[in-house]
């Protein structure tokens, strides 16, 4: 059914109980729990669980190497969730956002051949067999525009210009979105919440099993930052509002509409710096407006300490919040228990909860309450689950037709192996290309352009930034690799599936800044925040990369035959570790003029980087960064290591270290840093508890 208009909630005991668009589950009409039906004392044990950030990774599958994966796949968390529920009979099963986009599968029913009406994405097929009791929305979602998000969600946004879906194929679960309105209707353009009316086996107080009815009220959030994101298919469209104020409006609706627990779907990480509504990871902010229970994502971390054997430390950007308000052990936010099921389905949110009917409601007993975010090894620590295999069938169709997708020709040849293995050492094998993409692309626009403010910035040098967006991120297996045959004379045919590889943001559009030369310093400053501080006298271990979760933040420039450089030193703080800054041989001063090509994430401010927020913009491209580089591997015809591989702008200040210092990348790829003449990597260490090989650094090289 189509997407209900939002309604006031009635004054009275009995409420209006909203269910998410398209949803066949829906619960039209229900009454709060009957006080008289249930004995007091009674006890209810229940759990909830949560998925997030599936990005489209439906089955255990590299859509870019096209070989399986183990590590990952909503088939693999299938087997977790048939467990838990088995554990957990009374249970409810939400996914907290970022469903749709992510894979070559996600773009393959999206963009190359888009999925009709009548037909249903297949990760959304998989989710209905799966039986979800509802779900959030993520950033991501809104990627391929708003039409494309009405019709598979089959909902009426009431947003000029997008049209009405007739009877869609879509999830059969209620969608919530609570902080995204219509400009043209000034209402949510998603229900902003729904109750969920489920039957529970209780236990009266004389031990006996009861049926009680538990209804569970959802609210959904994503980042403000969607309006930058997605300017071009958001701006005028839609608006954003912060995420404690909009909890503060919904909670004490959904507690009038008969609401039993309340929880939050946050498509959002956990930041503690003071509050504000356009903060991007708010989540921390929503354990004060009175909830019981918070599942969030968007950063793709594991949230509490994952508890099996030789499980992974927590990271490190987490395990930096303030103690007194975050438990980052037991899974708790002040005093909300919260979950984040890292991301790609590797695991599996569950908060399980004992209720006792007290003075007709029921109450959370919080001592009883534990939060687990289960990894397929979580029943030895070493060996993974296996699949569910009742689920590939389900996308069977799907998934050979994306295998021929992937594997249509580009025209294109390369005789090296473009990896992202040692990105953050020096290797830009995967960048470079990327970034003589966007120059050609940016000085081709200036020199054809009628545009007489555009056409005065001819003489101003064109350079370009890039980030290594696969390494590591999402563990061991998240690297690029487009790799040449095994004979180095023969080249190596490139195919569709590798300019996402290159460059895995399909949404992301070019765009150029017009910046200062103290821009730039800062910007590169912002990028090498990434490393951590090391001390040459430590003879303890050290990580030259403490967390891969913004990895997406370092960027890489380059300059057409390497003009431009510039020294990394990790011994410093961070905001003084760039120096040698040089363009063209000489010191690059900070009133000198660059145009850098880069896209429209970072131009219009995704990533913090200070004096880039939009205004300095210039050019702003209709064509996808993924395009752009298709295009241009395609017009070059080849790509050779001499000059498209080798043009290291950057390097570190040389520094001799007492201890190790390592970087954690895919084990068995030394041969790469050794093929390259990467000198500072100099051997492949034991593995971490995450899959990584700790690779030695020698940062004297």
């Amino acid at each position: 059914m189509l997407k209900k208009n939002y309604l006031p909630v009635l004054a009275t005991a009995t409420a209006v109980l909203l269910a998410g668009c398209g949803s066949s589950g829906s619960n039209p009409g229900s009454s709060p729990s009957n006080p008289d039906a249930i004995p007091e004392g009674t006890t209810l044990k229940m759990a909830i669980l949560e998925t997030t950030d599936i990005h489209s990774n439906v089955l255990g599958y590299n859509y870019y190497s096209l070989t399986e994966d183990t590590s990952l796949g909503l088939d693999r968390t299938s087997t977790l969730i048939q467990g838990a529920r088995a554990e957990n009979p009374n249970n409810v099963l939400f996914d907290d956002g970022d469903v749709i986009q992510g894979t070559l599968l996600g773009d393959y029913q999206a963009a190359a051949t888009p999925v009709s009406c009548s037909g249903t994405l297949a990760v959304h097929k998989v989710m209905n067999a799966l039986k979800y009791d509802g779900g959030g929305l993520g950033n991501h979602e809104f990627n391929y525009g708003l039409g494309f998000l009405s019709q598979i969600t089959n909902t009426d946004f009431g947003v000029a210009g997008v049209s009405k879906p007739a009877n869609c194929g879509a999830p059969g679960f209620p969608l919530v979105l609570s902080n995204v309105n219509s400009v043209s209707s000034q209402k949510p353009i998603f229900n902003p919440y729904a109750v969920i009316a489920k039957q529970f086996t209780a236990t009266n107080p004389s031990g006996a099993a009861v049926n009680v009815k538990l209804n569970i009220g959802i609210m959904g959030f994503v980042p403000p930052q969607i309006m930058d994101w997605d300017q071009k298919n958001l701006a005028g469209k839609v608006y954003v509002n912060g995420v404690q104020e909009t909890a503060n409006q919904y909670v004490p609706v959904l507690r009038n509409a008969g609401a039993d627990l309340v929880v939050a779907l946050s498509h959002g990480g956990l930041d503690a710096s003071p509050y504000s509504p356009k903060m991007e990871n708010g989540s921390l902010y929503l354990a004060s407006t009175g909830i019981d229970a918070l599942l969030v994502g968007h950063s793709h971390l594991i949230f509490p300490q994952a508890k099996e054997a030789q499980a992974p430390a927590i990271d490190a950007s987490l395990a930096a919040l303030p103690k007194p308000l975050v438990d980052s052990v037991n899974g708790f936010v002040n005093g909300v228990p919260t979950v984040m099921a890292q991301s790609w389905g590797r695991r599996l949110g569950i908060i399980k909860m004992t209720l006792v009917y007290q003075s007709g409601k029921w109450v959370v007993q919080k001592p009883q309450t534990t939060v687990e975010a289960r990894g397929f090894k979580y029943k030895d620590g070493v060996t993974n689950i296996a699949a569910d295999p009742a689920i590939a069938p389900i996308v069977a169709t799907e998934h050979k037709a994306t295998i021929a997708y992937a594997q249509q020709p580009l025209g294109t040849t390369t005789n090296f192996e473009m990896s992202s293995y040692f990105s953050l050492v020096g290797d830009v094998g995967a960048i470079q290309i990327v970034n003589q993409a966007q120059i050609d692309y940016v000085k081709n626009f200036l020199a054809t352009t009628t545009d007489a403010t555009l056409s005065s910035y001819k003489n101003i040098p064109v350079i370009s930034c890039s980030a290594p967006f696969k390494a590591g991120r999402n563990g061991p297996s998240d690297f690029t690799d487009v790799a040449p045959t095994a004979t180095p004379a023969t080249p190596f045919g490139l195919q569709v599936r590798n300019p996402g590889d290159l460059y895995l943001y399909n949404n992301n559009n070019l765009q150029a800044v017009k910046i200062k030369g103290s821009d730039l310093k800062n910007w590169l400053e912002t990028a090498a925040s990434q490393f951590g501080k090391i001390d040459p006298s430590n003879p303890v271990e050290q990580d030259l990369v403490p967390s891969y979760s913004t990895i997406y933040n370092y960027d890489v420039f380059y300059a057409e035959g390497n003009a431009l450089q510039y020294q990394i030193d990790v011994t410093k703080a961070v905001g003084s570790r760039i120096v040698n800054l040089s363009y063209q041989g000489k010191a690059v001063a900070a009133t000198d003029d660059f145009i850098v090509a880069t896209n429209d994430y970072r131009a219009g401010g995704g990533g913090n980087f200070p004096g880039i927020d939009g205004s300095k913009t210039i050019i702003k491209s209709p064509d996808a960064s993924q395009t752009v580089v298709s295009n241009y591997l395609q017009k070059i015809g080849k790509v050779t290591l001499a000059d498209n591989g080798s043009g290291q702008s950057w390097s570190f200040v040389k520094v001799t270290t007492q201890g190790p210092v390592v970087l954690r990348s895919t084990p068995g790829k030394l041969g790469i840093a050794q093929a390259i003449g990467l000198a500072r990597v100099k051997s492949e260490g034991a593995l971490d508890a995450s899959g990584f090989a700790k690779y030695a650094i020698d940062l004297s090289k």
